[in-house]
């Protein structure tokens, strides 16, 4: 493979110096076609680099090198080589909807840093380009290909951003999806903000790692349960939400009851109560509230309700 790249190399480098000679010409296209042959010849070089074992298809070399840098900013350009091919962008958009890699765009992933769902830590605080990509993790989702034709049929249907979010995700209760698919569905740059609106206003439990599920990967939700907080606890910021849950190590101060201790039969979330009513004037403050899962949650307000 060395000796085929070293040979790749130096036709490159022909190439470019042809190139630099008809750069004297005042003729732009005598330019453009000189530099076209170098910029097949890059293609080929960048696919050459690539192990033999990984080079049966631009698309499996496209994944092979984001299973080598999970979670690591890779730009368009370093796809672009290794793929050997101009139409990269698609074999992107092929893995991340019909075969299910978690694949985020620099769009998707700033977008959620704005509203604080993707740690600025976990990218070192940089703000990504519209062809920067993120492998999220190496796990592949077997139903994404079907969640996106759900979410492309709620896409074209009527009604409002928030609205087809929340359809969209009732339509997956207990299932992860990701930011991306949220955003198609959305299909407009103020999702991530539609979201937050439906947990902290709304009162929908939607989880991710930086709201009541640290066990999840960066950029994924949750629809944990299809049903609403009751309205007086819907009023707590999300940095107070956090820093409740995170007071009570993620888990009900009631029962006990914690994520590693979910089952399917049994699919249990956490909420933040307040303990003193906020319809009776309780504050929000940390003081005030405390970790329930949703069991014990209903049954506090049941309880209320006799008295």
């Amino acid at each position: 493979m060395k000796g085929k790249t070293e040979d790749l190399l130096k036709q490159l480098i022909d190439l470019l110096e042809n190139f630099k000679k008809k750069l004297e010409e005042e003729d732009v296209r005598i330019k453009v076609l000189a530099l076209l042959p170098a910029y097949h010849a890059l293609l080929k070089l960048g696919k050459s680099i690539i192990p033999d074992g990984l080079k049966i298809s631009a698309r499996d070399r496209i994944i092979a090198y984001f299973l080598k840098y999970p979670q690591t900013v890779i730009s368009g350009g370093e796809i672009m080589l290794v793929s050997g091919i101009s139409e990269w962008a698609r074999r992107v958009r092929e893995l991340r909807v019909q075969f299910g890699w978690k694949i985020v765009s620099g769009i998707t992933a700033n977008e959620m840093m704005e509203e604080e769902e993707f740690p600025g830590q976990e990218l070192k605080g940089e703000r990504l380009g519209t062809d920067d990509y993120i492998l999220l993790n190496g796990e592949q989702d077997k139903e994404a290909a079907y969640r996106w034709n759900v979410a492309n049929e709620i896409r074209k249907s009527s009604g409002g951003m928030k609205d087809k979010i929340l359809l969209f995700l009732r339509k997956n209760v207990g299932k992860k999806v990701t930011g991306e698919e949220l955003r198609y569905v959305a299909k407009g740059s103020e999702w991530a903000r539609r979201v937050r609106e439906l947990r902290t206003e709304e009162g929908w439990p939607i989880s991710t790692k930086t709201s009541g599920r640290p066990d999840l990967e960066v950029g994924v939700y949750i629809l944990e349960k299809d049903r609403q907080t009751p309205k007086h606890d819907r009023v707590i910021p999300d940095p107070l939400r956090r820093e409740v849950l995170r007071r009570d190590g993620y888990k009900c101060s009631k029962c006990g009851w914690n994520q590693k201790l979910w089952d399917r039969s049994d699919p249990r979330h956490l909420e933040i109560h307040h303990i003193k009513r906020h319809a009776d004037g309780g504050a929000s403050t940390a003081e005030n509230l405390t970790t329930y899962c949703n069991i014990c949650h209903d049954e506090v307000h049941r309880l209320e309700q006799t008295k």
